[in-house]
């Protein structure tokens, strides 16, 4: 059954280039990600320190604390990273991004892509995983290899988890590579939806199917985050071009699908009511949505220009 969605974009929320943030935090806030405390809701994100002399990046994830009744009011922001990256030659040794938590039982457990860097592409992913026993503050790695790597049917990039629990199982939600392309003798990567499922969330078996239809060419999806509501899963996430989705032409927008399974879904690009603004911080790209609920409303979160480098917006679906 599809439903026709309206958002009311309330504006850019959390934006580290213009707070006095940790050296490490100096820009960008991806992948916003929410656990609910009893006065606060705390966001989940990956952020940057600023390039090395090599101009290279690495990625690291953080928390910022967000007052319930005001959710523009900033209560707590990490001083140090929820994670640290990995050991020489480790899946994870540049980068953390993104990550996904849940609360089970006093523990808060933590899903994550880590990222190493190629030689003949930019960067490969395998998914992650580390435990928190102080309220979801910082997490230790249960080991130094991904939970979650690379197989037969899935031979590079696994990222974007986003981790459920329905009907006494664990649902992943993640993202696999299936080819690298040439954009003007440069690799791009190219990735589909995926799920897994666990019982006790450390060993995974894989669905080995793509869960959401494509539209356009060489299209990549990303950030698949499903919500329960009213009998029926809906899945919201973004897709992009194969080539040139570094601007507006082809850069991402916001895709969903719908399913009363978690197997079979329905895409419905049509009723997700958000799009890119006219102007401003998200007038080029919207990506990585997550969806919530808080005080009788449903909110979300989601990245706008340059893949979140200014920060992550906040809309409210209009009853």
């Amino acid at each position: 059954m599809s439903l026709k969605f309206k958002w009311k974009k309330l504006g850019n929320v959390f934006n580290p280039t213009i707070l006095d943030t940790p050296e490490w935090m100096n820009e960008f806030a991806q992948a916003p990600h929410v656990v609910h405390h009893s006065n606060f809701i705390r966001v989940y994100f990956s952020c940057r320190p600023k390039a090395d002399e090599n101009g290279q990046y690495v990625s690291y994830s953080a928390f910022v604390d967000f007052d319930k009744d005001n959710l523009f009011k900033i209560l707590k922001i990490s001083m140090e990273p929820i994670l640290k990256l990995g050991e020489l030659g480790t899946f994870d040794e540049f980068g953390t991004y993104p990550v996904s938590v849940i609360k089970q039982g006093e523990e808060y457990w933590a899903y994550y892509a880590g990222w190493t860097r190629c030689e003949s592409v930019p960067f490969n992913t395998s998914i992650g995983f580390a435990k928190s026993t102080n309220n979801g503050e910082t997490f230790e790695k249960i080991g130094n290899g991904p939970i979650i790597p690379y197989t037969l049917n899935e031979p590079f990039i696994l990222s974007g988890p986003k981790i459920r629990f329905y009907n006494n199982k664990f649902y992943l939600f993640y993202i696999a590579g299936t080819e690298w392309i040439l954009d003007n003798g440069k690799p791009e990567p190219i990735y589909k939806i995926k799920m897994a499922t666990s019982i006790d969330g450390i060993n995974w078996e894989k669905h080995n199917k793509d869960l959401i239809e494509s539209k356009i060419e060489n299209e990549a999806q990303a950030s698949p985050d499903v919500f329960f509501k009213d009998g029926i899963y809906h899945l919201f996430f973004c897709y992009r071009g194969g080539k040139d989705y570094r601007g507006k032409t082809n850069g991402y927008r916001i895709g969903y699908a719908f399913s009363t399974n978690l197997i079979d879904w329905t895409r419905d690009d049509e009723n997700v009511g958000i799009s890119v603004s006219d102007e401003g911080w998200d007038s080029e790209m919207i990506s990585y949505p997550h969806v919530f609920e808080l005080n009788g409303n449903i909110y979300m979160y989601y990245l706008g220009n340059s893949v979140g480098k200014n920060g992550f917006g906040l809309a409210v679906l209009e009853k």
